[in-house]
């Protein structure tokens, strides 16, 4: 009896898209270019062609589709948002435009921070006060309100945000304005104590201000995508991939979009979660290179970090503060603009850059042939023959290599460099990029990603693996099967969830246990309410529970996790001891005789998916120390000035169980090539992923 699981995942360049039988654990996956226009006709072709390659009626698939997203991050990156006003305490009507008056360049007197994503012209400010303390010192009059609906009306609108001053410890007027305004004017309405009800006037305001802006724009495609379902035949619902790593309902999902904003890096990070523990890897670090961007994120204990904030569409990728600081969980990970459609081109100087400009899915790289003239690092892929022109995606789409080598031709010609060096410029220093923004990365947070195994998927990723590896100094790479659409699968493996928090600052010594319990009891009501709509049963539904804390008089908090279950567990030793612990981690050091305050209290509330078991089925295993047959050979160029050398081609669907071979060698499924150096030895492990262990070389010895 067959289970059949569908997900998708729209990214930049390509949406995949995958089918499950959970019950054997068969996978067919499937990509085509996303449409950026109009973004149900790229998931529309990659679902239909999928379950035709599959023989599956679409009626046959009764369980929940997952689905993750880049629109809302899109949307804000490229200022392609919806008609949203905010709505504010009178008085504080420019806080979008003062943001919190931190400067990511100091000495950059014609510094440039992103518009915000409502304009002051449709920022209204009305005649209401909440104290510090919860009580409600001015109440809106039922005049005011009706003004500002007029001006609401009037101002055409399609969306609005409302953030009043303190309405995180009480949200008294927030609720009555967002009831007056939905009733009144029939928009989508938000209140900042339900998106974000945390303390900080800023980030609290612009995380709202996205929400709103983008709740026209994910609400419409989530309507057509499920009518489209139903017209379909489709028996299940829709449940959406949140940046925290946990799915909901499609619903929830459209109350509260900014909560998507890392949608698709987040599923990649759980499928490598998936992974580390099926591998027993106690480190591990996801190496996601798509399209448009690279991610990597550090999995440790069997779980994938997570931060309370997010920065998005910052004015420079690289410049942390340059963006909109939501206040939203999120996976842990860093990003940068190293796809293999990101663009290469001479700077000022005259250096060789590669992104962060991408020539996304319209036009594509040159090869491509959809119109492109600018190399991207797919054209340098194609160039040193790392990718074969006539099998990319099984031939549907073949590659243009003549189209490439002339768009290198002016590069070239500017470096004074032939075009194959050229191409093998670009592949290294997209690739130095990716491995110095990791070590970076994990450098702020005091990790030493030494020695750590890297797991490559996203269409780009297995052709740069292991010469990112060899950067990090990492002696391990995991090539998983169906690589290129690792990210869609990842929400397969994903647990229903949703992070909550509410501020509440108070000593840890003068908590009160019967508020502190009646507000996690609101958390609680609010998780199992999304969980419930997202199909989980009650008793499935468990709780963990975390604190935002600091040292009185500081100005910063960390986020530690004290315990889980029903109530509250952990006492105010093992609170104490549990920050203590992550301070000295951080900062190497405690401070004695200083208070502890808690600023913000955290719950998460989540139900782990069924088991999913993806072993290949009736493969039989290779001969004891057999090597396996290659299907053919050519060409290749593994860096610059260095000669062609003859290749071995493997099929990935021929490799068995217990087949070895050694690099240099190209593995090549339908939808990504996995690139083997030389100097590393391959393994093919039971489930028909590829280890490569990288061992000394005479060149090194």
């Amino acid at each position: 009896m067959t289970d059949w699981r569908l997900a998708v995942d729209i990214g930049g360049t390509f949406t995949d898209a995958v089918l499950l039988d959970a019950a054997t654990g068969a996978v067919t996956v499937n990509k085509a270019l996303t449409t950026p226009a109009a973004p149900l006709e790229g998931v529309q072709t990659a679902v239909g062609q999928l379950l035709h390659r599959a023989g599956v009626s679409s009626g046959e698939i009764t369980a929940p589709i997952v689905h993750a997203t880049t629109l809302i991050t899109n949307a804000l990156i490229e200022d392609k948002t919806g008609r949203a006003a905010l709505v504010t305490t009178q008085g504080f009507g420019d806080t979008l435009l003062i943001r919190d008056e931190h400067r990511y360049d100091m000495y950059d007197l014609q510094i440039e921070f992103p518009d915000p994503p409502i304009s002051r012209e449709l920022t209204f400010e009305i005649d209401e006060r909440t104290a510090a303390t919860g009580e409600v010192l001015v109440r809106p009059s039922d005049a005011a309100v009706a003004e500002l609906v007029t001006k609401l009306s009037d101002a055409e609108v399609e969306a609005v945000a409302v953030c009043l001053i303190n309405s995180y410890v009480n949200a008294a007027n927030e609720r009555l304005l967002v009831e007056e305004l939905h009733r009144a004017l029939g928009v989508p309405v938000c209140a900042s104590a339900d998106i974000s009800p945390q303390i900080r006037e800023y980030p609290r305001m612009i995380t709202a201000a996205c929400n709103a802006a983008t709740m026209p724009i994910i609400g419409p495609y989530l309507d057509e995508l499920q009518k489209w379902l139903s017209a379909e035949g489709f028996g299940g619902s829709v449940l959406m991939m949140l940046s925290n790593g946990g799915v909901v309902s499609a619903d929830d999902a459209a109350a509260a979009p900014i909560r998507l904003v890392e949608s698709g890096p987040a599923a990649g990070a759980l499928a490598a979660r998936w992974f580390a523990r099926r591998l027993g890897e106690d480190r591990l670090l996801a190496f996601d290179m798509g399209g448009t961007t690279a991610k990597a994120t550090l999995v440790e204990d069997g779980e994938p970090a997570l931060t309370t904030t997010f920065e998005v569409a910052r004015r420079y990728r690289f410049k942390k503060g340059s963006g909109f600081p939501v206040s939203v969980p999120s996976v842990d990970l860093v990003e940068i603009g190293a796809g293999g459609g990101s663009l290469a081109h001479l700077d000022q100087f005259g250096l060789l850059k590669v992104g962060p400009e991408s020539s996304g899915a319209d036009p594509g790289p040159a090869c491509y042939g959809r119109g492109g003239t600018r190399p991207a690092v797919t054209d340098a892929d194609v160039v040193l023959g790392l990718l074969d022109p006539d099998a990319f995606l099984g031939g549907d789409m073949p590659l243009d290599a003549e189209r490439a080598r002339a768009a290198f031709q002016p590069v070239a010609e500017g470096l004074d460099l032939p075009v194959v060096d050229t191409a093998a410029g670009v592949y290294e220093v997209v690739s130095q990029n990716m491995a110095a923004a990791a070590r970076m990365h994990a450098v702020e947070r005091g990790v030493d990603l030494r020695g750590v195994t890297l797991l490559a998927f996203g269409g780009a990723g297995p052709p740069h693996a292991c010469r990112v590896a060899e950067l990090l100094d990492s002696n391990r790479v995991v090539f998983p099967v169906n690589a290129s659409v690792l990210s869609a699968f990842g929400t397969l493996v994903s647990p229903v969830r949703i992070d909550l928090a509410r501020s509440w600052p108070v000593m840890l010594a003068e908590v009160d246990a019967a508020e502190r319990d009646a507000r996690l009891q609101e958390l609680r009501d609010e998780g199992r309410r999304v969980l419930r709509s997202a199909g989980v049963p009650e008793a499935d539904i468990g709780f963990r529970y975390g604190i935002d804390a600091r040292y009185t008089g500081q100005g910063n908090e960390i986020t530690i996790w004290v315990g889980e279950g029903d109530v509250w567990s952990a006492t105010d030793d093992e609170v104490v001891a549990a920050f203590e612990a992550e301070y000295r981690r951080i900062y190497g050091m405690t401070i004695d005789d200083v208070g502890i305050e808690v600023v913000t209290w955290r719950l998460s509330a989540r139900a782990e998916p069924v088991e999913i078991d993806t072993d290949a089925p009736d493969v039989a295993p290779a001969a004891p120390d057999q090597s396996p047959r290659p299907a053919s050979t050519r060409p290749a160029v593994f860096g610059r000035a260095q000669a062609e050398v003859e290749v071995p081609v493997y099929r990935r669907d021929q490799l068995r169980p217990g087949a070895t071979f050694d690099g240099p060698a190209l593995v090549e499924e339908r939808e990504t090539t996995s690139v083997i150096r030389p100097g590393w030895r391959v393994a093919v492990a039971h489930d028909a992923s590829l280890i490569a262990t990288r061992h000394t070389t005479e060149e090194e010895t």
